[in-house]
């Protein structure tokens, strides 16, 4: 039963944009990009997006805009009677490991804005900020009630549906974001000694390239576009049959590549300005933000306001997340949806605990020489993400009928087939041997 549509292509895409812009692109990419080698990584990123992710992103709309099914039922109704739907199936389960650690660090940024809002973020220096951080995610206390208050926000949008909950949240949170994003800039690039980190951001450095550079700029062009985890195909099976999905792609991957430039022109010149260490990891822009906001007049006021807005931005990556999962078991149904996102949307609360301990009395626990949250983020930005984008990658061009595809491109748009050439080639050669090649050679096979 299909009971649910966007209302306007303008509301599809703020929606899966903030799905795709969120964590991934302000707070993951520039800790990953200063652990990665700044510019090269930034290159390597730029390009798999566009010639990976870009097609990937096309393929996930084609396979829910066609069929107008969740994640899993578009699957079996493209391939009836076989193991493609399993594609489907580790979407939902990608999406409830990522939502189980995405989630607390978004509980992460509603502690800071209390923090902020009682006057505890302005004055420090920024080892000061350092070890406000470190003392908030190890409350044990703190950290698990903000993670649940996040997951209570998160629940009760995807219970009120397309229209009247995400599609709505988004149009107001998204455009709000960029205002608040360019006055941080204005000030980072700004400072003394501003240059050296806009240099190491956006000069690439070919001695910085590894495999795990390789891997991780993959990984996280994946993260980036909510790609891999068939989110996309779940919000496209809400979208117009008259909506051109090249043009829909095209705009959602400009936003997200503008955003994390955005990111990283507000981080690294700040962290090389005030001597931080690019590669700090995590808690890069929990440390680095308050420490810029500090040099500006009423910069605690401007502070709690962009953690709002990185509040939303979080918040709808997190709406697609559960919706994912909420759509696959409520198959359209209003009365089993909210059902499902209070049920589903508390085990995930429960399965992240660990990941929001994993700082505090569970930091001993390690996995493969990670911690518990860290050890889930690389499962599902390293392993799953990927699989699954091999996956659809090999399902698209292999399962779908050629015309069919055709006709989805050109709907709404003459772009379509002017593309479909090269979009087809993309998907169906470089991007699965893109994959696999990475994968070997990070295992050192190759």
């Amino acid at each position: 039963m299909k009971s649910e549509q966007w209302s306007s292509k303008l509301g599809f895409i703020l929606a899966a944009a903030g799905s795709a812009i969120g964590l991934g692109a302000i707070w993951k990419f520039p800790y990953v990009a200063g652990t990665s080698g700044g510019g090269i990584f930034l290159l390597i990123f730029l390009l798999f997006t566009m010639l990976v992710g870009l097609p990937l992103l096309i393929g996930e709309f084609i396979i829910g805009r066609s069929t107008q099914k969740n994640a899993i039922e578009s699957y079996k109704e493209l391939a009836p009677n076989s193991a493609w739907h399993l594609i489907g199936r580790l979407g939902v389960f990608t999406c409830f490991v990522l939502l189980s650690f995405y989630s607390v660090v978004g509980g992460w940024i509603l502690v800071y804005i209390m923090k902020g809002l009682l006057g505890d973020l302005s004055g420090l220096s920024e080892a000061e900020y350092g070890a406000l951080f470190g003392e908030t995610i190890s409350d044990p206390i703190v950290a698990v009630l903000a993670q649940f208050i996040f997951m209570l926000i998160t629940i009760y949008v995807v219970s009120k549906g397309v229209n009247s909950g995400i599609e709505r949240a988004s149009q107001i949170m998204m455009p709000a974001l960029f205002i608040l994003f360019l006055l941080v800039i204005i000030r980072s690039v700004t400072l003394d000694g501003a240059m050296e980190g806009i240099e190491f951001f956006l000069k690439p450095d070919l001695a910085n390239i590894t495999p795990e550079t390789v891997l991780f700029a993959m990984g996280q062009s994946f993260f980036a576009l909510s790609v891999g985890v068939s989110v996309m195909v779940t919000y496209s099976s809400y979208l117009a049959k008259n909506e051109s999905i090249p043009q829909s792609a095209i705009s959602i991957v400009l936003m997200n590549l503008l955003v994390a430039i955005l990111a990283g022109l507000a981080i690294f010149p700040a962290v090389f300005a005030y001597g931080l260490q690019p590669d700090a990891g995590p808690v890069l822009i929990f440390n680095v933000l308050p420490t810029v906001f500090n040099q500006i007049p009423f910069g605690v006021v401007f502070l709690v306001a962009f953690l709002i807005l990185f509040l939303f931005a979080t918040l709808t990556s997190a709406f697609s997340m559960l919706e994912i999962i909420v759509a696959t078991l409520s198959k359209g149904n209003s009365g089993e949806r909210r059902k499902f996102s209070w049920i589903i949307g508390l085990l995930i609360f429960a399965v992240g605990v660990p990941s929001a301990l994993s700082y505090g009395v569970l930091s001993d626990i390690t996995i493969f020489g990670k911690s518990i949250f860290d050890a889930a983020d690389f499962l599902v930005s390293n392993i799953l993400m990927p699989l699954g984008a091999l996956l659809i990658a090999i399902f698209v061009p292999l399962k779908i009928p050629r015309q069919r595809l055709i006709d989805e491109l050109s709907t709404g748009s003459s772009i379509g087939r002017k593309i479909f050439a090269a979009w087809f080639l993309l998907i169906k050669y470089l991007a699965p041997i893109a994959i696999i090649i990475v994968y070997l050679d990070v295992l050192g096979i190759i």
